[in-house]
């Protein structure tokens, strides 16, 4: 995604349809105000949550939203879709138009789902240096094996994409069901190292990301806005001891 970070004279420019060289009278008459302060320099950066005014009047003063959702299996994780209908669709907000999707699930998989409006956030839960865990229950159709288990942890080689995943924790809870944590989300991951052992998912269904829990008391469909101490918890859920993973996931 590409940052929406601009330097102030860039911003005002195209803001007020003037040239950058008035842009550094008017700073110096104190007319641009940033984030509460007189702006002072023209290469300060203005992101997408910095506030601006010239004169009194708003330029920009947008919100960062944070929004969890529970996704149902049969929604595809898509801003617009032709043929199914989107998670955006069940949002019953007026700036869902705004908000872009952190880390997509398959179309029938469900679980815990991420949307934003603050592009930074979301990058820096998908940047393969930020090890952010994400933890999956997963039904499959046979009973899980001991070498499942081990080539889930060493890592399998994904010729097609000449790959190897990094380490995953597979965790048996009963004989067909199991819980994933793994930090990479290559295309359609997790079935295709079931598939190696000629075990079918049956369903796919997000619990964590980081430390962040999807909330249970949400029906699918249903979402809500992140607390504070929510969006504090997705960091400690990172994997501290491994320096390099991948990020967004399936």
């Amino acid at each position: 995604m590409r940052s929406k970070r601009a330097r102030l004279d860039r911003f005002l420019s195209t803001a007020l349809g003037i040239n950058r060289r008035s842009v550094r009278l008017m700073l110096a008459q104190e007319r641009i105000m940033l984030d509460g302060r007189p702006a002072a320099d023209i290469n300060q950066l203005v992101d997408e949550f910095s506030r601006v005014t010239c004169d009194g009047q708003i330029l920009q003063a947008n919100t960062p939203v944070y929004v969890m959702m529970h996704k149902p299996p049969g929604v595809v994780s898509a801003t617009r879709d032709e043929k199914h209908q989107t998670v955006v669709d069940l949002l019953g907000r007026p700036d869902r138009g705004q908000l872009h999707i952190v880390g997509r699930l398959d179309l029938n998989s469900s679980g815990l789902l991420l949307l934003t409006n603050d592009g930074r956030w979301s990058r820096q839960l998908t940047c393969p240096e930020q090890k952010v865990i994400k933890r999956y229950r997963v039904t499959v159709g046979n009973p899980i094996t001991d070498d499942t288990v081990t080539a889930f942890a060493e890592g399998m080689v994904f010729a097609f994409e000449n790959i190897t995943t990094r380490p995953a924790k597979l965790e048996v809870i009963a004989p067909t069901v199991a819980e994933v944590s793994l930090v990479e989300g290559r295309y359609h991951q997790i079935k295709r190292m079931f598939g190696r052992f000629q075990n079918p998912v049956l369903t796919l269904h997000r619990l964590a990301i980081g430390g962040l829990e999807l909330d249970e008391a949400l029906d699918p469909g249903q979402s809500r806005e992140l607390t504070q101490g929510e969006l504090k918890a997705i960091a400690t859920g990172n994997d501290s001891s491994k320096k390099s993973h991948s990020g967004s996931d399936r």
